[in-house]
């Protein structure tokens, strides 16, 4: 799995006009899966997601995690983020798992951060045209991918 998350003041999913998923200040994860991904994958990535300390404490330092401000967590599954351009100008998909692996393992993950978090978490609808909207706070943007977990 492969996640770019930003740490936002705000963030909201738009699904044909519709607000599907909105929080205040948290992160917007940004997922995409690939066909090698397993149970572990979603297992490490909710965990590291949900105590990364990027917020910043009473000193002004990144020191806290989502969990310990009470943020909310906004997920929207992008599988263009396994996109490959090593060959032309149009990307390659190939890595990112087809809908009946990868569906499976969103909706998954879906519940598993939201078991380690301690709360509902919001999101997106896998497969649908989405209008994502952020605030990007900071700004601060990590890439974590589960396979290479650095």
């Amino acid at each position: 799995m492969r996640a770019v998350i930003q740490r936002v003041s705000e963030a909201s999913v738009r699904i044909a006009g519709v607000t599907k998923g909105a929080i205040a200040q948290g992160l917007l994860v940004l997922l995409a899966v690939e066909e090698a991904d397993t149970p572990a994958d979603l297992e490490w990535l909710s965990g590291k997601i949900v105590r990364l300390r990027v917020f910043d404490d009473e000193n002004g330092v990144m020191n806290r995690s989502v969990q310990e401000i009470q943020g909310g967590l906004l997920v929207v599954s992008q599988f263009t983020l396994f996109a490959s351009t090593k060959k032309g100008n149009r990307p390659s998909y190939s890595r990112s798992a087809r809908p009946e692996i990868a569906v499976p393992l969103y909706e998954a993950f879906l519940q598993r951060l939201a078991l380690d978090l301690g709360r509902p978490v919001q999101s997106g609808e896998f497969g649908a045209d989405m209008q994502v909207s952020l605030t990007n706070d900071g700004p601060v943007t990590i890439i974590i991918d589960s396979k290479a977990r650095e």
